[in-house]
């Protein structure tokens, strides 16, 4: 059986990168493709940890390896360039330091497409924080995650994913439109389906 293939979703929050994994996860089992989806823990404040289910070697050996393994298509809502551009860029770490440890926990796994979703870092952040005022009028729990931060702790992590699809154009492809969802979803489904069919043809 052919190897599955591995897409990884980033950005920041606000970016639409969570609703543009839910569409393409709805196309690709539409036409007929083993789907697998991992997502970040829910309520962990941005950039304070390193995404553990991500970036946990038991994650990857139990779920991720063995879906690719049985010829699924797996989308993940952040990997490792999430933890470069939070830790690294945000935090000021560094890469070298997430990096080392993305090759000890992980194998060193690396996706074989990245979709960046890199809008405005003010059309971003907007978006976010009317979320987060959302989520807070519906739950009655104030995180204030984005309120915590400076702008320039997200123009950082901004940076760092430009940094890093300029570093990896063969496998992270930038999407940096403030489009409509549908038109974002039109060119994410486009991509992936050339990328499939070279992936066929080879």
């Amino acid at each position: 059986m052919p190897r599955g293939y591995f897409i990884t979703f980033e950005g920041l929050d606000g970016s639409g990168k969570t609703t543009q994994l839910r569409r393409l996860a709805s196309t690709l089992e539409a036409e007929g493709h083993k789907v697998v989806t991992l997502r970040q823990p829910g309520g962990t404040a941005l950039g304070d940890r390193i995404r553990s289910v991500l970036l946990d070697s038991k994650s990857i050996a139990e779920v991720i390896l063995p879906a690719l393994a049985a010829g699924s298509i797996v989308l993940c809502d952040r990997y490792t360039d999430s933890s470069e551009a939070y830790q690294g860029g945000g935090r000021q770490l560094g890469s070298e330091r997430i990096l080392a440890m993305h090759a000890a926990a992980c194998d060193n796994l690396q996706p074989d497409l990245t979709l960046m979703l890199l809008p405005s870092l003010e059309s971003s952040l907007r978006r976010a924080r009317r979320r987060n005022q959302r989520d807070t009028a519906k739950q009655g729990i104030d995180e204030n995650r984005f309120e915590r931060e400076p702008d320039d702790f997200y123009r950082r992590i901004y940076e760092k994913y430009e940094e890093i699809a300029a570093r990896e154009p063969h496998r992270v492809t930038a999407i940096r439109d403030d489009a409509r969802i549908e038109e974002i979803q039109a060119c994410i489904q486009k991509i992936v389906s050339t990328r499939l069919a070279a992936r066929t043809r080879s």
